[in-house]
């Protein structure tokens, strides 16, 4: 009962028009002059930059919310006008769904700007999960539209590793996309390979980037806290196995999630291995973690295309937790998970960031023959071009050293410039592969450059089984910056789990590029902790 009335008061009461985000009520347009093509076209143009590139439409709402409805004569002119007004500014509309209102139908509309001189809108989402849950599995399906065959056949597919092919297990991290087209159809499907990541970005109108991450414990710290760290995610996918359920590591990802302040939604798998009582009984603990103290998510089983456009508009707050509950072996429930994924809006601001300076840290690197040292990671602000100079470090005595970007590619595919909020893969010169590490940052200013041995950060110990003293060391996180930092000096003593205080932490082996507001984790044994850094010591 709780969650149907969720439903309805999000669809019977939209509450008043806000000037902001990604969604217009618009009653009726009826009649239209090039005066108000103009103006609608402006509007609708400032409604697709607020929501990253997509924005949607609800015909037969007024501007306080209520909803009128409109006849059938009437929400023909107003769709084809609409089409004119996308039309103008390079866009297209696609209609979601019908509802009923007091005087005739409402109707949601998707906009979304077409691939011809746009960027494609991007999404990042880690898959997370306890190992064995079938997050690879789910990512190949996705991907490929071909379903397992029970025996890891569409984890095979894409699959890094000779050890991972023998194991079944992923042990690395791998990004994968799936793009949509502007009227919300797969690319991948169209294409002869469905994981050529050239031609889904050279057409995707949305590109969805899904980063596959290790779920056995023994690869927390390497790979999957790195993962998410170090790829500012928009959203978290979830994954538990309905035949295996919650599990320790499933408790330990929700709460780096939570720490975070990463939106979730649940992918339930495997339903066709065990009894539908089995799957609800799933359901039914899912639903109980996430409505915890500190959790405290509002559960929406995915049944239909209504609770997919409704938990879809409501995931960039953060409080709702869809579950979806697929089998990648029959195909059950997968068409309401792609729906729901093409219409997930962006919830990160990257716009805002262009027109500051590059900042780029180092997540991955190789040494290409021919092209020499080649670098990843997602681009933090600012933007660049080929042929530019940056200031790559700190190396280990803090300095840095003036590179040139030879060439940038984007999911693989050559570009002339990229911008804040794209992972792209830079070859670089003027460095020598063996003095590139990662978690190394790129700079833009000379002004900037600062290599950093010891910080004060304000922090929270998630969980700790004893107490911490003066001199305890843990793994820290910041982006993809991963080293052991000592707790010099501590505001309060002993710290427990809970416990909030000041701390100066000094890092162990080499200087690192951190700024205050940055957000890290820590990380010890069965420790977890978060923090924010406060101030630069050093």
């Amino acid at each position: 009962f709780r969650r149907y009335q969720v439903k309805i008061s999000v669809i019977m009461s939209l509450g008043k028009e806000k000037s902001d985000g990604g969604i217009e009520y618009k009653w009726k347009i009826t009649s239209l002059s090039e005066e108000k093509l103009e103006r609608i076209a402006t509007q609708m143009k400032y409604r697709i930059q607020e929501g990253g590139g997509e924005a949607i439409y609800e015909i037969g709402v007024r501007d306080d919310g209520q909803l009128i409805g409109v006849s059938e004569r009437e929400l023909e002119l107003t769709l084809s006008n609409l089409r004119q007004a996308a039309e103008k500014i390079g866009a297209k509309i696609t209609i979601l769904r019908e509802l009923k209102g007091r005087e005739g139908k409402i109707v949601e509309v998707l906009v979304r700007r077409t691939r011809e001189n746009n960027l494609p809108i991007f999404l990042m989402i880690p898959v997370l999960g306890n190992v064995d849950s079938g997050k690879s599995t789910l990512i190949s399906v996705l991907l490929s539209n071909e379903l397992d065959d029970g025996n890891s056949l569409a984890m095979k597919k894409i699959c890094r590793f000779k050890h991972e092919l023998e194991t079944g297990r992923t042990s690395s991290i791998s990004t994968h996309v799936l793009g949509f087209d502007d009227k919300g159809e797969v690319i991948n499907y169209s294409l002869i390979s469905p994981f050529d990541e050239v031609e889904v970005y050279l057409r995707g109108s949305k590109i969805v980037m899904f980063v596959d991450l290790g779920g056995h414990e023994r690869y927390f710290g390497r790979t999957t806290l790195k993962g998410i760290m170090g790829h500012i995610p928009d959203y978290a996918a979830l994954i538990v196995a309905a035949n295996a359920g919650i599990q320790p590591m499933t408790k330990e990802h929700l709460g780096v999630c939570i720490a975070l302040k990463i939106p979730i939604f649940i992918v339930v798998t495997k339903i066709d291995l065990v009894h539908r009582e089995i799957v609800d009984r799933c359901i039914e603990d899912i639903k109980r973690l996430l409505k915890m103290p500190g959790v405290n998510k509002i559960p929406i089983i995915i049944e239909n295309l209504d609770d997919v456009i409704v938990s879809a508009k409501n995931m960039p707050c953060g409080r709702v937790a869809p579950i979806f509950v697929v089998s990648n072996k029959t195909g059950e429930g997968l068409d309401l998970l792609r729906s729901f994924l093409n219409l997930l809006p962006p919830r990160l601001r990257w716009n805002d960031h262009i027109r500051e300076q590059f900042k780029m840290y180092i997540d991955d690197k190789w040494n290409v023959k021919g092209a020499g040292p080649v670098v990843s990671g997602i681009i933090l602000s600012g933007k660049i071009s080929q042929g530019e100079t940056l200031f790559l470090g700190p190396f280990h005595d803090g300095s840095f050293k003036k590179v040139r970007v030879k060439s940038i590619r984007v999911c693989n595919a050559p570009v002339e410039a990229a911008i804040a909020g794209q992972e792209v893969t830079l070859a670089l010169a003027n460095v020598e592969y063996k003095d590139i590490r990662k978690g190394m940052v790129l700079l833009e200013e000379e002004n900037d450059l600062k290599s950093v041995r010891r910080f004060i950060g304000d922090i929270i110990v998630l969980h700790h089984p004893t107490t911490i003293w003066e001199g305890y060391q843990a793994v820290i996180h910041v982006h993809t910056i991963r080293q052991t930092a000592k707790f010099e000096k501590l505001s309060k003593e002993p710290l427990r789990s809970g416990d909030r205080a000041e701390v100066t932490f000094r890092f162990m082996y080499k200087p690192e590029y951190v700024e205050p507001g940055q957000v890290f984790m820590f990380r010890e044994g069965r420790t977890r902790g978060i923090g924010w850094i406060k101030e630069i010591v050093e």
